[in-house]
């Protein structure tokens, strides 16, 4: 019995989606090429994977079943082919990415024309965006994320610190004033991202202040807090490698800079689960790495 690859690939894809036209369209099938491969698969096999209907597409018993047989054999080849790129040092391939828009702006899109030329066999599928996706749904390589990460199965890789501090225009501060406790915040106009409306703040000794702020404007765009930020509509609590270059040109000044967000804030790499990277992945995040370390350090490092 011998495989298509390519329909083992796209069955996984069917079976992860639940949809048999997204899964074929990121191969540039056509449903109905797409339907006909997975019936190849099933001929091949004798069995039924897939139930189907109009509107959606599910998983039989057998399919559950040759589901995590069909992840291992391409997960071996994928290991294989890792093998083999490092032996030639060959890099190619798609390589899909996703990471937050203003961070991807700042650290990634900057150092991708000297990626490109370094491995010009590399096709890489960039996606920036401020909503958190699911890599293993939508198929991603790598992702660049901020934060706290939720419990989950995928593999992360600490890439730096992330320290966040409150800033404000000067402006804003000369027409309300300058906040001279955490609790002060209460009665200034605060910008915040996604409904966060408590702000965990911690001093040198250690104590945290809870702070439930409010302001004029919620975003989802971290760009978008700095902007408004520096037009002095409220106090921002942003990154300081988003805010470094503006502090130091007396654009924006610190609020309270005895305090910091809390908890402390890191940049991860985060990949599906596997037992190795592929080559082409692994090239791509050394690059970045280092790339995203000097970047912060320009940005911030004289400030901490």
């Amino acid at each position: 019995m011998s495989f298509d690859l390519k329909n083992l690939h796209l069955f996984v894809r069917v079976a992860t989606l639940g949809a048999i036209g997204r899964a074929g369209a990121e191969f540039g099938f056509s449903p109905t090429n797409t339907s006909q491969r997975i019936q190849a698969l099933e001929d091949e096999l004798d069995v039924k994977l897939l139930n189907r209907t109009t509107r959606a597409v599910s998983l039989t018993p057998d399919g559950e079943l040759f589901l995590d047989h069909a992840r291992r054999i391409l997960e071996d080849i994928e290991d294989a082919r890792t093998a083999l790129s490092h032996n030639s040092a060959s890099v190619s391939g798609r390589l899909r990415v996703t990471a937050s828009a203003s961070f991807g702006r700042s650290h990634i899109v900057p150092f991708v024309p000297e990626f490109l030329r370094l491995y010009p066999d590399v096709q890489l599928d960039l996606h920036l965006t401020d909503t958190v996706v699911d890599i293993i749904e939508q198929g991603f390589d790598l992702a660049f994320r901020i934060g706290d990460l939720a419990p989950s199965s995928l593999l992360a890789q600490k890439l730096d610190d992330d320290p966040r501090m409150l800033v404000a225009a000067p402006d804003y501060l000369a027409r309300m004033g300058t906040p001279e406790t955490p609790q002060d915040l209460a009665r200034h106009a605060c910008l915040t991202m996604k409904q966060r409306d408590i702000w965990h703040l911690i001093d040198a000794s250690e104590h945290v202040h809870d702070v439930r702020v409010s302001g004029p404007v919620t975003v989802s765009l971290g760009d978008a807090v700095v902007d408004w930020t520096l037009a002095g509509v409220g106090i921002g609590n942003a990154s300081l490698w988003h805010t470094g270059h503006h502090i130091r040109a007396g654009r924006l000044v610190p609020v309270l800079p005895e305090l910091r967000a809390w908890p402390a804030s890191r940049i991860w790499a985060v990949r599906p689960p596997g037992r190795l990277m592929h080559a082409r992945v692994k090239a791509f995040l050394d690059f970045m790495r280092d790339r995203i370390v000097e970047t912060n350090k320009t940005c911030y490092a004289d400030l901490i």
